[in-house]
């Protein structure tokens, strides 16, 4: 039976689900919840809702319908509501909630409010793992396992057949023979994988708000992907005029002041493919994220290898260009030459935090 204080936790749970779904757009341009980010759950910040209440005068200011005005003028609104301006008060502000989603129910949110397609893994990267599934019952096996009613049954079934059990005293005594004990099989089971380079331009013309951008837009497209596959690998990138492979928290800090050369970092991400992803195992998903430089190297070289070498492999390669004060935002219109040739090539430009959202939905509204 459920219980109405379970049944109002549960209605507020939906209450504020919904809040979230409605203020989606807002959550993923400005990452909000980036900062509260756990292994599984993500705390978001959430208005409190409000519950209507009487708001009483000073003592003193005069009973029900008395002061100024005539019978049936409308009330109009109180001295105190303003714009918002004015002198700091020592009452309490408007509080926050912070409300914990796991990153499966964030991904969900995010798959229906900018239709995204599911994913259909490429066919030949099922990787087959084992796994040990406890679905048989066996005679022997540690205590830990014993299955109480199937050696019950044991025992009532041999008791009654034997004419040893009394249903005026039913006392069941099961004995060695009578014990079962649950056990298991190996079974193989497909499992897909994906792996995810990203790449980033980290010269001089990258300032730290377009990398901000960058660990938004991606924290948002890890959200999605591992809620379709099974196993998640992430590998990071950076370059100005040469490229290296480092960890996560070294991609979204370091900042270099070289030149830029876009090549290198498609020299190293095909390393890495080769190295750590077989195509045949893995679904590969590449995220380049740049101000559109590219000094001192022919482009069409440049854009041979990038289709030679990746785009041949990969089920997705997505070029974000972000905005920069100091970047040229040419090398987007190198890329439009080969977009038409190569489906899997995806391009968005990025002008701003609020155009987050829908360059998501342009990187992942394909599916593949």
């Amino acid at each position: 039976m459920t219980r109405s204080i379970d049944r109002d936790v549960k209605r507020f749970d939906e209450i504020i689900r919904g809040r979230i779904r409605k203020d989606l757009r807002k959550y993923v341009n400005h990452g909000e919840m980036l900062g509260r980010k756990g292994r599984e759950v993500v705390s978001i910040p959430v208005p409190n809702i409000d519950i209507p209440h009487f708001q009483h005068g000073p003592k003193g200011s005069g009973g029900t319908g008395q002061g100024e005005g005539e019978a049936g003028q409308p009330v109009g609104r109180g001295q105190d509501d303003g714009d918002g301006q004015g002198m700091a008060g020592s009452e309490a502000g408007r509080h926050v909630r912070e409300v914990e989603v796991t990153l499966d129910e964030l991904a969900e949110m995010l798959g229906e409010e900018l239709e995204l397609p599911r994913i259909e893994p490429k066919g030949k990267n099922a990787v087959k793992s084992q796994k040990d599934k406890y679905t048989t019952i066996a005679r022997t096996g540690p205590d830990s396992l014993r299955h109480f009613k199937r050696t019950y049954k044991e025992a009532l079934k041999r008791q009654i057949s034997s004419g040893q059990y009394d249903p005026q005293r039913p006392v069941i005594i099961p004995s060695k023979e009578d014990e079962r004990f649950r056990s298991w099989r190996t079974v193989q089971e497909p499992q897909a994988n994906a792996a995810i380079i990203y790449i980033m331009d980290v010269s001089g013309s990258m300032t730290d708000d377009q990398k901000e951008i960058v660990r938004i837009e991606s924290f948002w497209i890890d959200t999605w992907l591992r809620s379709q596959y099974d196993g998640i690998e992430r590998r990071y990138v950076v370059h100005d005029a040469v490229a290296h492979e480092v960890d996560e928290d070294t991609f979204y800090r370091v900042r270099e002041s070289g030149g830029t050369r876009i090549s290198s970092a498609y020299k190293k991400a095909a390393a890495i493919i080769e190295r750590d992803f077989p195509p045949s195992e893995w679904n590969i998903y590449c995220f380049q994220f740049s101000d559109g430089d590219n000094w001192g190297e022919d482009n069409r070289e440049c854009l041979t290898y990038l289709q030679d070498r990746i785009l041949s492999v990969a089920n997705l390669f997505c070029y974000g260009q972000v905005h920069s004060p100091y970047g040229s935002g040419d090398f987007i219109k190198e890329l439009r030459k080969i977009q038409e040739a190569n489906e899997n090539l995806v391009l968005s430009e990025i002008p701003s935090k609020e155009a987050i959202y829908d360059s998501i939905r342009e990187f992942l509204g394909k599916g593949v």
